[in-house]
């Protein structure tokens, strides 16, 4: 496979082998007295990338996506993916074994409740699920007539018997140059965010990763260290980690701020600072119910919310966006020379992963790039349409005339990228200009937006899909994502999207990504990221909010249809590519130069 570099375990076996692990589970679950078990798509940090020990559901049904979950009853089986995942689901799984279902059409629990027997026991692992689900499914079972289990060992991890083992990649120290804020001002800064809270139990490793200055490898794409701490409200932290992921130099950087304790010293403390009544805040997204149990059992108080970490981390500050927009430069100049090689290339029946390995190469000879932020997205004619392909020796298609889609990014230490190009192969199709220009529209209705301080992500995402519901047309997945410096490439809790809650704030990062699939057929998106900056605008009698686009990269002018291009459109994409040409053309080889010059004339004025 093309990712095999960063993907260790192969999970294409649980298609393969679903009818004999269900069976095998089901097995061991009768041993239990179990009637049934919940597998999550999770590990105990609900992380979207998790390390292949922990990709359980992908190892018993063949899924992949980076979000799911299956239900395993002793008479049936179903499981659960979203929108982005419809078609992919339909491909990996065996849906003779588990019915694939959308949880917005029909809940994990509804299922349950309807499925699930008086007296029957559903089992979990607390150590996978947050306290919020555990409580949902519990509440369904009840309904249902039956008892949700907790289980002391996943009866997956019992029958996987090469289930790979935990990660201990070396953790490194991320610098302040890059960080812009030391380890010292950050633990202050949170621990006066705690207020009536004795301490924070922070369960999500990209937090630890920002709040202690150090990154690591324990995921694939995000430098990550699988890890927890915990934050007192006065005093040094305490930091759960294997041992063997700290050298020395790491281990004695990190002693002056935290004391270093073993993994399984966590639930310990837990009980001693539940016994001593202490009331400790858990992040209400990554907090497993694990260990909320385990102080609430002891005697003390848990305030599940949010993680005040989140919304520091989500805000970058002065270094960090220099940084982005260092690395989006960098990146620029990769994907301009790709984009410039791709045209003739196409034309020789190139294949999928030929463009992906090819975009990747001129990452790499920018000379730091640490890692792609996701798997590509490289997909040809129909595999466009499907929202999270990832391409493999299987389904590898040869690039012909079409819509070839390209999302990718990387990772480097001053920044994260995340871009999607649409690119037209040969002569597009008159629906094909039209639907890509509609989605061009609602991009640029993004970029421009102007709103007040408090605004959240909900209120602009219809601004993106307005060209699109003019024809009756929508799409599946969130318009925007945010994104982390150096970290992940999907970051909380600003997001542009129609369940978009958080307000979002001047220094966050967020993706500009709305798109439109023709099932079976081809897909379009266009993505920039872009980050939240103040505006001033005359005679405002509110603080007011935009966005600066920061990826540099040209957008396909053979598929537009100018006729749907209002003139303000037309004057944002020649001053978007005007900005591209300046920027990009110092760094780039005459021919890529002449190349992205065409690539980025300007369209004639209306």
């Amino acid at each position: 496979m093309f990712e095999s570099h960063f993907q260790t375990f192969d999970v294409t076996t649980g298609r393969a082998h679903g009818a004999e692990r269900l069976a095998a589970l089901r097995a061991e679950l009768d041993r239990r007295g179990l009637e049934g078990f919940i597998v999550p798509r999770a590990d105990e940090h609900q992380n979207e990338y998790v390390p292949p020990c922990a990709e359980r559901l992908a190892w018993l049904t063949g899924f992949a996506g980076s979000a799911g979950l299956a239900i395993v009853l002793k008479n049936k089986a179903a499981i659960f993916v979203d929108g982005r995942y419809t078609l992919q689901v339909r491909e990996e799984v065996d849906v003779n074994l588990l019915e694939p279902l959308n949880p917005a059409y029909t809940s994990p629990e509804n299922w349950i409740e309807a499925n699930v027997r008086p007296a029957w026991r559903l089992g979990y692992d607390p150590w996978l699920h947050t306290s919020a689900q555990s409580a949902r499914f519990e509440a369904a079972v009840k309904a249902a007539g039956g008892t949700l289990v907790p289980v002391r060992v996943n009866p997956v991890d019992a029958i996987w018997t090469d289930r790979p083992q935990p990660p201990r990649a070396e953790a490194f120290e991320h610098p302040v140059k890059f960080a812009g804020e030391t380890t010292a001002k950050k633990i202050a800064r949170v621990q006066g965010a705690l207020g009536a809270c004795n301490g924070l139990v922070v369960s999500d490793p990209h937090a630890i990763a920002w709040l202690f200055n150090i990154r690591g490898a324990d995921v694939a794409h995000t430098p990550i260290v699988l890890c927890f701490a915990f934050v007192p409200s006065e005093g040094k932290p305490a930091l759960y980690i294997d041992g063997h992921k700290l050298s020395g130099a790491t281990r004695e950087s990190l002693a002056e701020y935290v004391r270093i304790e073993t993994p399984s010293s966590l639930t310990r403390d837990l009980e001693t600072l539940g016994r001593e009544r202490k009331k400790l805040r858990f992040d209400a997204a990554t907090a497993p119910a694990r260990l909320v149990q385990t102080l609430e059992n002891a005697g003390g108080a848990a305030d599940v919310g949010v993680d005040p970490i989140a919304l520091m981390k989500a805000c970058k500050n002065t270094a960090e966006l220099r940084g982005a927009r260092a690395a989006h430069m960098r990146d620029g100049v990769a994907l301009a020379r790709f984009l410039a090689w791709f045209g003739p290339a196409s034309r020789k029946g190139i294949a999928e992963i030929d463009a992906a390995k090819a975009l990747e190469t001129f990452r790499r000879e920018t000379g730091v790039l640490k890692d792609i932020s996701f798997p590509t997205i490289a997909g040809a004619g129909p595999n466009g349409a499907i929202v999270h392909y990832r391409v493999n020796e299987r389904s590898n298609r040869k690039i012909g005339p079409g819509l070839f889609l390209l999302d990718s990014g990387g990772q480097y230490e001053d920044g994260t990228t995340d871009v999607t190009r649409t690119i037209a192969v040969g002569k597009p199709a008159p629906e094909m200009r039209e639907r890509f220009t509609r989605v061009l529209k609602g991009h640029i209705a993004i970029a421009t937006s102007v709103f007040p301080k408090g605004a959240t992500g909900g209120q602009l995402d219809s601004f993106a899909r307005r060209a699109l519901w003019e024809a009756g047309l929508d799409y599946d997945h969130g318009t925007g994502h945010g994104v982390g410096s150096y970290l992940s490439v999907h970051e909380g809790p600003q997001t542009i999207s129609k369940r978009g809650g958080a307000a979002l704030e001047p220094g966050m990062i967020l993706s500009n990504e709305p798109g439109y699939y023709k099932a079976g057929k081809w897909g379009i998106r266009i993505e920039n990221l872009v980050v939240v900056q103040k505006r001033q605008i005359k005679g405002s009698e509110r603080e007011m909010l935009g966005f600066e686009t920061l990826t540099l990269a040209p957008i396909d002018l053979s598929l537009i249809d100018r006729k749907l291009l209002s003139a303000a459109d037309i004057a944002w994409l020649n001053a978007y590519h005007a900005t591209v040409r300046k920027a990009l053309s110092p760094k780039l080889d005459a021919a890529t130069r002449k190349w992205l010059a065409g690539a980025t004339k300007p369209l004639a004025k209306k």
